[in-house]
């Protein structure tokens, strides 16, 4: 993927006002159809709600110059509140789901004098380097150190991790049921008729959205350069494992430049849907397939940061510890997957990449 800003055609003429009204209105009929599901599909209304808070409060950020800032500005920050808000206890379901798949496929016990393997990938993100499912794994059995302390890490992990998804459940009903967030659902019905525009909308569509989502798409790819991605490009690298158990460079500090790009990425990928509807299949699907990885690596990060917090619970049994250290090393070794299936798909000249 190159680095040049992407020459959109926005969709059919008008000003850069009217395109963006249009691409406002359909998310803001988005959010609304979510609150009215919310009776029926709790799960599936929630992550409506979601989508359409990120992707309107992407397109105030991106195109913040066609709308009037002072009702711009704290519509953004509601709508982030309200997707942060709605996005945890899915997040921690999918965790704990994630770690518990781990602990089953490597709490098979190695054979006498050799320790478990690690295998890359787990639940739904686990797949072969060639792209295709990886078999499913197999049930634990007995024996071995690892499988001593798998039932005890895995319990432990589920009241935490459960003890979490209660709590944000919690607030997302208290969320529901407040005045700000009534506020917001106001301010989201208004929106679906009328968009306060500032003068610059006002400009023909083809003289600015292009130049606006080509600005956002250069911070994307300024952040990517910034990216070791000639060191993830290789196949097993160790080094962010190593550098997570050293005291110079952190995992959560290590972890930040990728979590910044996946936001650039997500603010790209709106900026796109804002300016063209239909056209360039390619370009679009990739940008799909980085944000997936980014995904992939952002659940992987976080699921090793959530064992680390476990591993620090007093009193724990060795047999324990164990099983959590040997559950966190997976975890970082899928960071590592997705960093060096990322630096693949963006950089196909790098060693080892595949050309298309």
């Amino acid at each position: 993927m190159n680095a040049e800003p992407y020459d959109v055609m926005p969709q059919a003429g008008g000003t850069a006002g009217e395109v963006l009204t249009r691409y406002l209105h359909e998310r803001a009929g988005s959010f609304l159809r979510g609150l009215s599901l919310r009776g029926e599909n709790e799960a599936e209304a929630d992550a409506l709600l979601r989508g359409s808070a990120r992707r309107i409060g992407g397109a105030l950020h991106t195109f913040g110059s066609l709308t009037d800032p002072a009702w711009a500005e704290p519509l953004r920050a509601e709508l982030a509140w309200l997707s942060s808000t709605l996005g945890r206890e899915p997040q921690h379901a999918g965790r704990l789901a994630r770690l518990l798949d781990a602990l089953r496929r490597l709490s098979v016990a190695a054979p006498e004098g050799q320790e478990p393997v690690l295998a890359g990938g787990s639940g739904a993100a686990r797949t072969s380097r060639t792209g295709a499912p990886a078999p499913p794994a197999p049930p634990a059995s007995g024996g071995g150190p690892l499988a001593l302390g798998a039932a005890r890490a895995g319990a432990l992990l589920e009241r935490q991790l459960t003890l979490a998804r209660t709590r944000a459940h919690s607030a997302s009903l208290q969320a529901m049921g407040s005045s700000r967030f009534h506020a917001l659902a106001d301010a989201i019905a208004v929106l679906a008729s009328e968009v306060p525009l500032s003068p610059a909308a006002a400009a023909p569509a083809a003289g600015v959205l292009p130049q606006l989502a080509g600005q956002a798409y250069l911070r994307l790819t300024d952040a990517v350069g910034a990216l070791p991605l000639h060191r993830a490009a290789h196949p097993y690298n160790a080094d962010a494992v190593q550098a997570s158990l050293g005291a110079d460079l952190t995992a959560d500090l290590q972890d930040a430049p990728w979590h910044q790009v996946r936001v650039l990425l997500r603010l790209s990928r709106y900026a796109v849907e804002v300016t063209r509807a239909e056209g360039d299949g390619p370009d679009r699907q990739r940008l799909a397939d980085a944000a997936r990885l980014l995904e992939r690596h952002r659940e992987a990060a976080e699921s090793a940061a959530a064992v680390a917090a476990a591993a620090r619970t007093p009193r724990i049994a060795p047999a324990t510890a164990y099983a959590l250290g040997v559950l966190h090393a997976d975890q970082r070794h899928e960071v590592e997957a997705a960093r060096f299936a990322f630096s693949r798909l963006w950089q196909p000249s790098l060693p080892g990449a595949r050309r298309e």
